[in-house]
Formats: structure tokens, sequence, C-alpha cells
């Protein structure tokens, strides 16, 4: 079974904010793990997605945002979210020693993490993991939010459902091509962008947990080969 430990950490220009470390002996890897806009760190999804990753050796380092922290309803700003994300991976590193580092998180948690690394503030970080890239807001498409992504100079997963309407992927699949060998887009059919998916695809939530945590190892092992 993993361990768990309790952390917190303070954010400048904010206040303190709690963290989740789950690592389990056999873990080769940690990922920085944000949450998205609506739901904090102990949403079922988030914590379904840590077990799922724990057993295929990657640890998580689960945190809170100020304002869910303050329990708000509006996010913080950039600015605030993106020193989260700095904050969290040095207190991750420091907490698990000796782990190759990865980012990202669920959508919103996700972009604010790629926000932060292309002003390079994730200098340890050796990949980011997208769960679901909030490419543009539903019914608005566009690609404006994708335009800091060509200053991200590390390897990028993207784990995209193919209802989700947060990304077009018309949109979505040229912004990866862009980005050359550095992005990596996993489809998956049917998801949403909660990754739920239809009860006709005869599979389950569940599958597909498995399915992204399985996606995110293999992708790891990949990268450390580069």
């Amino acid at each position: 079974m993993p361990r768990s430990e309790q952390l917190r950490f303070h954010v400048e220009g904010a206040a303190e904010v709690c963290a989740l470390l789950v690592r389990a002996k056999s873990a080769r890897w940690l990922l920085v793990l944000a949450h998205g806009a609506g739901a904090g760190m102990t949403h079922p999804f988030m914590e379904n997605l840590s077990n799922e990753l724990s057993a295929r050796g990657i640890a998580t380092f689960r945190y809170q945002f100020p304002y869910m922290e303050q329990q708000r309803r509006v996010p913080d700003p950039p600015a605030i979210l993106t020193a989260t994300v700095a904050a969290a991976v040095q207190t991750a590193k420091k907490a698990a020693p000796g782990l190759p580092l990865l980012a990202g998180g669920k959508s919103m948690g996700g972009r604010m993490t790629s926000q932060a690394a292309s002003q390079h503030s994730l200098d340890s970080v050796q990949g980011l993991v997208f769960f679901g890239f909030p490419l543009h807001p539903p019914k608005r498409p566009g690609t404006k939010r994708a335009g800091h992504l060509a200053k991200v100079t590390i390897p990028m997963l993207f784990l995209q459902g193919t209802r989700d309407t947060f990304a077009d992927l018309n949109l979505l699949r040229p912004v990866c091509a862009e980005l050359g060998q550095r992005a990596t887009l996993h489809i998956i059919e049917s998801a949403d962008h909660s990754f739920h998916i239809l009860k006709s695809s005869k599979r389950s939530d569940a599958d597909v947990l498995r399915e992204l945590a399985e996606t995110t190892a293999s992708w790891a092992e990949t990268i450390a080969k580069q």
C-alpha cells in the first residue's frame, strides 16, 4: 500500500496551502498534480487517479490552490496560480528527494502548470502531463490559451477525450503537431472533459482511469530514455 503524508507549504503573495504526498515503495517518478477549477485535491477523480498512478510506479504530490484552500469559488489570479505551482514543485522535490519529477494537472491545473513552465520556474521538472487540457471555453473554440506552449521546452503529454467540450480536437491536433516531438497526444474515445464515457462504449470510468495511468507511466519511461 502507498504511504500518505499530509504537508503544507507557503505560496508567495498568498497564504499556506495543504498538500498530500502519496508514495509507494516501488515509485519511480513523482507527479506534482494540480486540481481543476471547480474541485480540490480530494475530489474522487483526483483520489482515484492518484491510486491508479501509484499502482504503476508514479507517486503523486497533490495540492490546493489558495482559493480552494480558503473555500472561495473564483480562482486566484494567474500570477498566484503559477506561483502555487512553482512552490508545489519545490516542496515536492524536498519531500521526495531522488525521484525524478513530472508536473501537470486536471484541466485548469494542467494549464497553470504549463504557464509556470513557460516562465521557466519549473527547472527540475522533466515532463508535463495534462489530464484534459482546456484549450478554450465550451462553445467558444480557439487556440489563444495554447500560445505559451511554444515556450515550454520539456516533453508534454496531452490526455484528451473525444467529447471534451473544452478542446476541439480539430484545433488541438494542429497545436500538438506544431510543438513537434515535445508533444504527445493520446485520445480517449467517447470521454468527456471529466473523463466520463458513454455506456455504449462498453467500458467504464474505471477503465479510463487505468488507461490514463498506464499511458502516463509508459510515456514517462520514454522520456527517461531521451
